[in-house]
């Protein structure tokens, strides 16, 4: 195989390989940085204390958390039908909401490092009968390696950007190279199918955004009800995963809104709780009175922003404010998912900066469903407007609602396209339990 691959891959299969010894010291600085799990960083090199279950099993890599939480539908499809399930990621934060958040019997595991030596470790210990990569996080040694043991391969949710793709049309043999090794791949919409059939993946199906399936993120009842009796009858604005740079607007906007809602509490989930002293400081500076949530502060009547720097909560405060600010879209770093709070009723506000959910956005700025706050002004407005006009908010809310329910359905679609190597999983697990 490796004589037919293209000259990029086989500098990069080169390369990865003599790389390998430096994985130590990559290690290291990520541990510095609070970017790797201390007692698990044996697994990024393909070593873990974790036994691979008897019989057949799936294999479903992600990169972080949006991808992992995408698939949490076909896991539960799919441990229905006693499939075993071993799911990746590589990241901290995806780590802690695949403990909290999918059952105990699905084995975590960090990917290893892409180089043929870890992957070769983590192959040989788990082989996996059937593979699934989520969205668009394709590492060439662990594509090409898979492929080389004939374990069969499918791309779920795939995602390509147009920025993606042009990247991509510069060295079209590479990409070629890597999606031909892929059984199938199934799109979330058809701008994607366009995109990777140019780039030559092989039976290509637009099955829509597994995310639209994605239920309402959790919230502990208990700590619900303490919240909503400490906020009663505050006005509550939200912003959600919020990167840097971010801040400072919403800042900004809360100190010109309470000269008109003198109650108003704002609430900050910023994406990376590690952020949260900063955002404390930045706070602080702005002369506004702050709870911080990860040293156990609830919000006084008197506390401007409740800044809740905690992991897997979001489903707490979507579910206590009317209107949501989603992150990660006012700084140029392709938005934050609006899905989640429109399931749980909020009216969703959004910078421009949105290329990593475009098609959702375009579909809910469209029907009403999300409006656009292109800088700091039009943030200011229309936070203002909706919480003047409560029929206005209620409007959007029911709008996106409406969108995120029609553009449903591709957790069925999907498990339909899959569902031919389910079946001859199911069978090998049959005969081997006979």
């Amino acid at each position: 195989m490796a004589s037919d691959l293209p000259l990029t891959l086989r500098m990069y299969r080169g390369l990865s390989t003599v790389a390998g010894p430096l994985a130590g010291a990559l290690v290291r600085h990520r541990l510095k940085r609070g970017k790797e799990d201390e007692a698990r960083v044996g697994e990024r090199k393909g070593l873990t204390v974790a036994a691979r279950p008897a019989g057949p099993l799936v294999w479903i890599h992600g990169a972080s958390v949006g991808e992992v939480l995408a698939v949490a539908g076909l896991v539960e499809r799919m441990r229905a039908m006693n499939i075993c399930i071993l799911l990746t990621s590589g990241t901290v934060t995806s780590a802690a909401i695949v403990a909290k958040r999918f059952p105990r019997d699905v084995i975590h595991q960090f990917v290893p490092y892409d180089s043929p030596r870890f992957v070769a470790r983590f192959l040989d210990h788990w082989q996996p009968s059937f593979a699934m990569f989520v969205e668009s996080d394709l590492w060439p040694n662990l594509i090409l390696s898979s492929a080389a043991r004939r374990i069969p391969m499918i791309l779920v949710n795939g995602r390509m950007s147009p920025r993606s793709f042009r990247r991509w049309q510069s060295a079209p043999a590479t990409m070629a190279a890597l999606l031909g090794q892929f059984e199938m791949c199934l799109v979330q919409s058809p701008g994607d199918a366009e995109r990777f059939s140019a780039l030559g993946g092989p039976h290509v199906f637009n099955t829509g955004n597994l995310k639209f399936d994605v239920p309402a993120p959790p919230a502990d009842p208990q700590k619900l009800a303490l919240l909503r009796r400490v906020m009663q009858g505050r006005p509550i604005l939200l912003a959600s995963s919020t990167h840097a740079g971010e801040e400072e607007f919403v800042l900004d906007a809360h100190r010109r809104l309470v000269v008109h809602f003198p109650e108003l509490l704002t609430i900050i989930v910023p994406r990376h709780p590690d952020r949260g002293p900063q955002v404390a400081q930045l706070t602080e500076a702005a002369g506004l009175r702050v709870a911080v949530r990860s040293r156990g502060e609830l919000p006084s009547p008197d506390a401007d922003i409740y800044l809740a720097d905690t992991l897997g909560e979001l489903g707490l405060f979507y579910r206590l404010s009317p209107i949501v600010f989603v992150g990660g879209s006012l700084v140029n770093h392709g938005g934050q998912n609006p899905i989640e709070p429109i399931k749980l009723g909020a009216a969703v506000l959004h910078g421009p900066h949105v290329a990593n959910f475009a098609d959702i956005y375009r579909a809910l700025d469209e029907a009403g469903g999300a409006r656009l706050a292109a800088d700091r002004e039009a943030l200011v407005k229309q936070m203002g407007g909706w919480l003047d006009d409560g029929g206005a908010r209620q409007r959007a809310s029911v709008a996106g609602r409406a969108v995120v329910d029609r553009l449903g359905g591709a957790l069925d679609k999907t498990m339909a396209a899959l569902e031919p190597y389910l079946l001859q999983l199911r069978l090998e697990s049959g005969s081997m339990h006979a």
